[in-house]
């Protein structure tokens, strides 16, 4: 956005301000595309079941971001903890993250280790090309997310797992990883993570996971 934006200067002091306000036209349909490109690259994972439930703009790391929510529009397990998918999508466009937490990815294989690195370096590959120069896996395990369910009339929480894929961007020294799920798909998605080595603690606010989201309200 920078460059374009010197641009539509350098067009401004050459022709005046006539030129500088079709420069300016220029910056706003490329900034139009970008987050239009990046709106289907979320709404290609939302679940057909899902509607949108909520929106709010929220602070990741300091940067301004948009916090989605969808539930299913039959409501099942619906409201936090329960089913759902949450994105987060930063001002500039960047895909942030995305959480897919169903109850049907629940109890069923698990692809292997070779083969959610497979799946994890092609979704990179689609949504952020940008990780995969200096991508450095730090270790490929299952990884388990709790849901809130109902059954028989009764609330209790069951245990999703995936296999997640944790790198390293060496770039910045800031962690990414990509949690693939039974139906070998990305499940969870999130980038740009900055981990504070002492104490030993994640710094940046955990907006795609409703525990968190929890500790915040009771706060």
């Amino acid at each position: 956005m920078l460059r374009l934006s010197s641009i539509a200067l350098s067009i401004a002091f050459l022709f005046g301000a006539g030129a500088a306000a079709s420069a300016q036209s220029i910056v706003s349909t490329q900034e139009d595309i970008t987050m239009t490109v990046q709106q289907q690259d979320v709404s290609q994972f939302v679940p057909e079941t899902h509607t949108e439930t909520s929106q709010r703009n929220v602070k990741i790391d300091g940067e301004a971001a948009t916090l989605t929510r969808y539930e299913r529009r039959d409501e099942r397990n619906a409201g936090l903890e329960g089913e759902h998918f949450s994105s987060m999508v930063a001002a500039d466009g960047t895909l942030k993250g995305f959480a897919n937490i169903t109850f049907d990815l629940v109890g069923k294989p698990l692809p292997s280790r070779e083969r959610s690195e497979q799946i994890a370096r092609e979704f990179l590959q689609q949504i952020a090309p940008d990780l995969l120069p200096r991508m450095e896996i730090s270790w490929i395990d299952p990884h388990d997310e709790p849901i809130r369910v109902q059954r028989d009339g009764r609330y209790e929480t069951v245990t999703l797992t995936g296999m997640k894929v944790k790198a390293r961007n060496l770039a910045d020294g800031r962690w990414f990883w990509v949690i693939v799920g039974s139906d070998e798909k990305p499940m969870i998605f999130e980038r740009d993570i900055v981990w504070i080595t002492f104490p030993g603690h994640r710094q940046t606010e955990k907006w795609l996971h409703d525990s968190w989201l929890k500790e915040q309200a009771s706060k």
